[in-house]
């Protein structure tokens, strides 16, 4: 492993893991309780409240604390559903016959093309504010940027000469699926959904700071920066702290996916090099919003000729 892949992966795990350890010294032990107020409107840092008050007298490093487990939760819970969904809707397609692929690619460009807060703010108005709502809301959106990734990867993979001998001899689908196509694909899979992790987090914030992520008192960061912007000169902790979380936390996601994109895809090591790519193995992003930016991309067409 080169230098520059081990401080991005130190680095990037380093930076995740000071978010995990808030969040779980959160469900241990916590400064004051979510519901004490007795510390007085916008106090300043100090020995008695590390990072001061809010202007309702709560504690701000208790709720920073709080909001790094609110964080995480989402990140894993969007990956997780965006995931599982993503790659069935994607292993779908690949096998599917043309005239389905070709719809099931059109809805994802579809889904993929709508602003994710859009998306993710009608389904949250539709079924009410809540933490498990928003991450279902942001999971389907990053299925749809999972699953054309899968499709891409998985349709490469099966017209490899391998996997038309084990068809040719009988292996079921399924076994297929597990020996070949997974296997294959995992890497570039784990790449990007390390960047999916980092961007749901944001998308998360960006709901609660409209209102529409976990509803009060559970202390997001994107609503600790709402209930914050009206006094961010008088007491510029409440901006600063929660800002600075969210800061660390997705460039710290951003770093390890990036550190774990060069060991996964050795011709990346070779372009770095001043070496090229090896022929169709090509690597790129795709376009689309905060949920289908920075994706990697195996290749701009997909093996059989069509395009994306």
């Amino acid at each position: 492993m080169s230098a520059r892949r081990s401080v991005s992966l130190t680095t990037g795990a380093v930076l995740v893991g000071l978010v995990v350890v808030a969040a779980v010294v959160s469900l241990v032990w916590l400064p004051y309780s979510l519901y004490d107020t007795s510390g007085g409107r916008l106090t300043p840092p100090g020995a008695g409240h590390w990072l001061g008050t809010d202007t309702l007298g709560r504690d701000l490093a208790t709720q920073l604390l709080i909001g790094a487990r609110i964080a995480l939760a989402t990140g894993l819970g969007a990956v997780l559903v965006g995931g599982v969904l993503g790659t069935a809707i994607g292993l779908a397609a690949a096998f599917a016959r043309p005239w389905l692929d070709d719809t099931l690619s059109a809805v994802l460009d579809i889904v993929i093309a709508f602003p994710t807060l859009l998306v993710a703010m009608l389904l949250v108005a539709a079924r009410g504010a809540s933490l498990g709502t928003a991450i279902v809301a942001i999971g389907l959106v990053m299925a749809a940027v999972v699953a054309r990734l899968v499709r891409i990867l998985a349709r490469r993979v099966l017209r490899q000469d391998y996997v038309t001998a084990a068809r040719t001899s009988g292996t079921t689908w399924a076994r297929i699926v597990t020996e070949h196509v997974l296997p294959n694909i995992w890497p570039t899979l784990a790449v990007n959904l390390a960047l999916q992790f980092g961007l749901a987090v944001l998308a998360e914030a960006s709901l609660s700071y409209l209102g529409l992520g976990a509803p009060p008192p559970n202390a997001s960061w994107g609503r600790m920066l709402q209930d914050a912007q009206q006094t961010a000169f008088e007491a510029p902790a409440g901006v600063l702290a929660p800002g600075l979380a969210l800061v660390v936390l997705v460039i710290g996601a951003n770093l390890f996916a990036d550190g774990l994109r060069d060991v996964a895809d050795p011709t990346r090591r070779g372009r770095r090099a001043g070496g090229t790519a090896a022929p169709g193995l090509q690597t790129g992003t795709s376009g689309g919003d905060a949920l289908g930016t920075a994706v990697p991309v195996a290749s701009p067409v997909d093996p059989d000729g069509r395009p994306a």
